[in-house]
């Protein structure tokens, strides 16, 4: 997982130690009778006495904008790698090199925490967000075509399952060839009721009679299957909006693919603009190498990832956490 990234910020590491041994291993200027500038004296001390250094500006620039070009490379959105990188240059801008260390893994950590930071702790957690919450409890997935949109309302359901949490499934998802076929088979083999009308039926009135099941038969919560829409569609993002206004839904989770890189923030942003976004869940976690779109959708959209998929099985849905993530980065 990740492991372009990961290079591209061992490379990065590597590079700038290499200047930074470099400036400690060369032999010191000659002493000036008149040093024109007392900050150059201390730091030419430092370096003779103390064994430190540090970089300047201008000898780390050319390596950052490597660095950048690289994040970008990783599909890390264009204000996120430039909000990383500047916070890298005044971290090693302030730092002190010393005779000894492992300067290297210090800059790599340097560059990790700077990552790091840009990631929410965790999201929040759909079990909870279903106990606490209303009855029927409404959650409606969206998303672009293919992204595995029905595959992760089935792990939902499983997972709510797995903690005493009934739901029903809403097929409204009316113009895809084999999609109420697909959904009927998930509730098939989940033991969960599916509410269906024909294909070409308004998905809005499949939400509403699905949300009426759930209300007459004490079901804790409602889970709305719905077409794929590109973010490009208006017509199909308004029929979104329509199924949203029916249904109010207490959650709103867009799914994609952890692949989808710089285009996840472009396209979460139109589906926040256009029905709204509280929580968004990745599948194919398991086969981004870049990662980028997963460490900067939430800095760009403000709405935080909170699971992620890993596979096909109902039980290949993780809570997004954001150490977890850097640990199977990074290690």
């Amino acid at each position: 997982m990740f492991g372009f990234l990961k290079k591209k910020v061992e490379e990065f590491s590597s590079a700038i130690a290499g200047k930074a041994n470099e400036k400690l291993e060369a032999p010191p200027p000659p002493s000036p009778k008149k040093p024109k500038k007392k900050e150059g004296l201390a730091t030419r001390i430092k370096k003779e006495v103390l064994g430190s250094t540090k970089l300047s500006e201008k000898e780390i620039d050319s390596y950052l904008w490597d660095f950048e070009l690289a994040l970008l490379e990783s599909d890390v959105a264009h204000d996120v790698a430039k909000e990383l990188v500047e916070e890298i240059k005044q971290n090693l801008l302030a730092k002190e090199f010393k005779k000894g260390e492992n300067i290297s893994e210090s800059i790599e950590s340097l560059v990790k925490a700077a990552i790091r930071r840009v990631m929410p702790d965790e999201g929040f957690d759909i079990v909870e967000e279903v106990r606490k919450g209303d009855k029927p409890f409404v959650v409606l997935f969206l998303g672009p075509n293919g992204a595995g949109k029905t595959t992760s309302l089935a792990k939902t359901a499983h997972l709510l399952k797995e903690n005493g949490l009934s739901s029903v499934f809403a097929a409204s998802d009316t113009f895809r060839a084999a999609s109420i076929e697909q959904l009927e088979e998930h509730g098939k083999a989940l033991g969960i009721r599916v509410i269906k009308h024909g294909y070409g039926a308004d998905p809005a009135a499949v939400a509403f009679d699905a949300i009426d099941s759930a209300k007459a038969n004490n079901i804790d919560c409602v889970l709305i299957d719905t077409a794929g829409r590109q973010d490009t569609n208006k017509n199909l993002l308004q029929e979104l909006e329509k199924i949203s206004r029916v249904a109010k839904p207490h959650l709103r989770l867009y799914l994609d693919e952890a692949l989808a890189g710089n285009a996840l923030v472009e396209r979460v942003s139109t589906f926040k603009d256009s029905v709204g976004v509280d929580g968004i869940i990745l599948s194919k976690m398991d086969l981004d190498v870049k990662g980028g779109g997963v460490i900067s959708v939430f800095r760009s959209t403000g709405i935080p990832v909170v699971y992620f998929g890993t596979g096909q099985g109902y039980s290949d849905l993780e809570p997004f956490n954001a150490d977890e993530i850097m640990r199977r980065v990074f290690g």
